[in-house]
Order: C-alpha cells, then sequence, then structure tokens
C-alpha cells in the first residue's frame, strides 16, 4: 500500500513558504512564479496556516478587497484548522481526508516538524499509480 513518504520520495520535498505579514499580492506572485496552488506560512520552522488560490478567490476577490492592501494573515487557513498528514498515513487516508474536507493540499508533518506538502494531484497519480501495479502483480500471478 503506498503512503505519503513514497509521495514525498517521488515528487521530491520542495516546499514554497510565505510570511503572514506579506501581503496577499506577492504571496500569488509566488504561487504564479512557481506554478502551484497553494503556500504554507511559516514563522521562522513554525507552521502557521496555508494560503491557497482558493481563499484569494473567496476571501479577497469575491468580497472586492485589492491583494496589495491585504496581507496574508488576513485570509490563510490557519494551523490549528489545518488539516495534515503524516509520512505513514496511506494515500486512501489522504483522499478521505481531501474529499471530506474539500482540500486540495495537504501539509505532511513528522513529529511537529514539517515534510512536505501534497496536492490531489499528488495523490491521484499515486493511486493511478498503485492501482497498475496492482494489475500487473493479478497479471504475473495468473500467468504463471
Amino acid at each position: 500500500m503506498k503512503k505519503v513518504k513514497h509521495i514525498l520520495a517521488e515528487k521530491g520535498k520542495m516546499i514554497f513558504t510565505v510570511h503572514p505579514a506579506m501581503r496577499v499580492y506577492d504571496a500569488i506572485r509566488v504561487m504564479g512564479e512557481n506554478n502551484v496552488g497553494s503556500v504554507l506560512v511559516m514563522e521562522g520552522e513554525r507552521l502557521l496556516g496555508i494560503l491557497t488560490e482558493r481563499d484569494y478567490a473567496r476571501k479577497v476577490v469575491l468580497v472586492g478587497k485589492f491583494s496589495a492592501d491585504t496581507y496574508v494573515h488576513e485570509i490563510m487557513t490557519p494551523h490549528p484548522g489545518l488539516f495534515v498528514v503524516s509520512p505513514n498515513d496511506s494515500i486512501e487516508e489522504c483522499m478521505a481526508v481531501m474529499t471530506e474536507h474539500k482540500v486540495r493540499h495537504l501539509p505532511v508533518m513528522d513529529n511537529g516538524q514539517l515534510q512536505g506538502i501534497i496536492s490531489i494531484g499528488d495523490v491521484v497519480s499515486m493511486y493511478i499509480q498503485q492501482q497498475k501495479e496492482i494489475i500487473e502483480d493479478m497479471t504475473q500471478y495468473i500467468y504463471r
């Protein structure tokens, strides 16, 4: 069974972060420059929350705020309240959390230390890979 640690081993542990006192405009620029849909909000080594494209759309654009006048801490999803997973959680567990809570990104924490972040795309890709491996194993078993 594939786990979060397998996703991180395949994709790497690249994490894009912003500071809570940063203006939303600059945080969105970080996302755009790195082609990611979220950034983690950190203060030193401490995870404070996550800022996603969904946060931006719903808490800035739709309410008539301006990203140059709004700070990350005003619209981020704070931690606690942020759903996180561990490296040993299964991809099925991640899918359940993402589906139940309608989130697309999950920070990966191990003993209070940030290890990475996974997206719904990462989880689905690993799930498909896992299913292909199961089919291959079954095919080999049948033809032995």
